[in-house]
């Protein structure tokens, strides 16, 4: 009686294994679902952040040459650092680096010194356990800003009259431009910052 009492036991231990093991596997099949998801908007994430950025780099460097080719004038330096140059969009940039990120985007230009960039990954999710998404793909949005890195004041009405301002920029950096010995000057990253707004 008492091998059989086990033998019967063990029986009804075998399906609640079972239903065990299914619930198991079933809830790693559903984390993996969740991890390919967010590797998924991680990659869109990661798309639009470099597209942003390329754009607002594009602008920048833009900015950064209006500015060396009127050095001599410094009537027009505040609206080139304010960003009211007359320049293309950067956006072609943001295309060019979404696609080698296996991404397509939307780039507009956010105010004159930024650009918002939605990506959308080319690749899907893929098959999981989860309904629909073999069709899924991931979209996620990145906005970069342009910030303006010197200041200048005036110069005295007495000042000579070939006489350049003097560039006060973040860090403590001061620029002193001679008229006459322009082989010194600030690089982009000098006169520029490039960054990702805070969302």
């Amino acid at each position: 009686m008492r091998a059989l009492r086990r033998s019967g036991d063990a029986g009804q231990a075998f399906p609640i294994y079972i239903t065990v093991v299914g619930g198991l596997l079933f809830l790693a099949f559903a984390y993996f679902a969740v991890g390919q998801a967010a590797a998924t908007r991680s990659e869109a994430q990661t798309a639009a952040d470099a597209a942003a950025l390329a754009a607002a780099m594009e602008t920048r460097d833009g900015l950064a040459d209006e500015w060396l080719e009127n050095v001599l004038e410094p009537d027009s330096w505040l609206d080139i650092f304010e960003g009211r140059a007359p320049l293309p969009s950067g956006c072609w940039r943001a295309h060019e680096l979404a696609a080698r990120n296996d991404a397509s985007v939307d780039c507009t230009p956010d105010g004159l010194l930024g650009y918002t960039v939605v990506a959308e990954t080319n690749d899907t999710v893929g098959d999981t356990i989860v309904p629909g998404t073999e069709s899924q793909t991931a979209t996620e949005t990145a906005t970069a800003v342009i910030d303006a890195r010197c200041s200048f004041k005036p110069l005295p009405e007495d000042s000579a009259e070939d006489a350049l301002p003097r560039l006060s920029c973040k860090g403590g950096e001061e620029w002193e431009l001679e008229p006459d010995d322009l082989s010194d000057l600030p690089k982009p990253e000098d006169l520029f910052d490039v960054h990702l707004a805070d969302s």
